[in-house]
């Protein structure tokens, strides 16, 4: 095997994971998102102006955000930016920073908003099929910016 190849591979197949999960919630596709956590995934929100909010497993995250987004005629969550960095010590695992945003506009609504985010994600490769086996082990998130509101919240 090639160790420069197996990583170039596993890089591409975590793009593809991260690509499928913005698809799969734009297109609202829960069945889709839901294989591509790990079945004891952990997730954490952080919406800075709420509690947080603590979601284990991928069902609960996907009734999770069906509900949170089924006010929208329009929803798109677009991936800014994605650092991913696998880990020396163990060869299944791996971790990212994602920048994201989303795009929404509520049923009978006027005016666009905009929401802003970062992921710091873990993964683990499974025996799975697609995306090089690579799952979602857990997800944090924490809210960035809101707009038009103009509500900005620096990360520490």
């Amino acid at each position: 095997m090639n160790p420069e190849l197996d990583a170039l591979l596993d890089h591409s197949s975590i793009d593809r994971l991260q690509r499928a999960y913005a698809d799969g919630v734009s297109r609202r596709d829960w069945e889709q998102v839901r294989g591509l956590f790990l079945p004891d995934a952990t997730i954490s929100l952080d919406l800075v102006t709420r509690p947080a909010v603590q979601i284990e497993g991928p069902q609960a995250l996907t009734d999770f955000v069906s509900g949170a987004i089924e006010r929208f005629s329009f929803f798109q969550f677009v991936i800014l930016n994605s650092h991913i960095e696998a880990s020396a010590a163990d060869p299944a695992a791996a971790k990212a920073r994602m920048f994201m945003c989303e795009l929404r506009l509520e049923d009978g609504g006027r005016k666009r908003d905009e929401s802003f985010g970062l992921y710091r994600d873990t993964y683990r490769k499974t025996e799975e099929e697609g995306y090089g086996g690579w799952r979602f082990a857990s997800r944090w998130y924490r809210s960035v910016a809101r707009f038009p509101r103009a509500e900005v919240f620096p990360l520490s």
